[in-house]
């Protein structure tokens, strides 16, 4: 199973899209706090909520809470439009650890430096980055596709 790891998300019908994709792929969501928004009914309804009973999902109130269950940091993969791997030339496995940041800014430099897997989505240079659901759904696609043919 893999984990998707949304840091800091800002935008409720974003992580209700997510929410919706880690049910349909048998994947782990892993939220940390703060959130730009609550998450309840009013905020999920449209994007995600008839799926969220369905979610295998964990909060945690900050980075360290979340790293203290991470059996093995080697298998984090943090996603930056700054890196220079793509998500092609990686080896996924199952039980990954798939990092996303916040809508604005992606993951902070503090993040990043905790960690040495950074991956990039290729993108024209024409767009400055994906919406985040998008970019879930490429790293889970790509993931997945990785996973079953081993």
């Amino acid at each position: 199973m893999l984990n998707v790891v949304l840091v800091e998300p800002e935008i409720p019908n974003n992580t209700g899209n997510i929410g919706r994709l880690c049910v349909g792929t048998e994947s782990r969501l892993h939220l940390i706090h703060p959130f730009g928004f609550v998450i309840n009914d009013a905020n999920l309804k449209r994007s995600g909520l008839d799926y969220w009973v369905h979610l295998d999902v964990t909060e945690y109130q900050n980075v360290e809470e979340w790293m203290n269950v991470i059996p093995d940091k080697s298998r984090v993969f943090l996603m930056s439009s700054h890196a220079t791997n793509s998500i092609y030339e990686n080896e996924f496995q199952d039980g990954d650890w798939l990092v996303f940041g916040k809508e604005s800014r992606g993951l902070s430099q503090e993040v990043l430096d905790l960690f040495e897997n950074h991956l990039t989505i290729p993108m024209s240079k024409l767009i400055r980055s994906f919406n985040i659901a998008n970019s879930v759904a490429f790293v889970v696609g790509e993931a997945k596709r990785q996973i079953a043919l081993k």
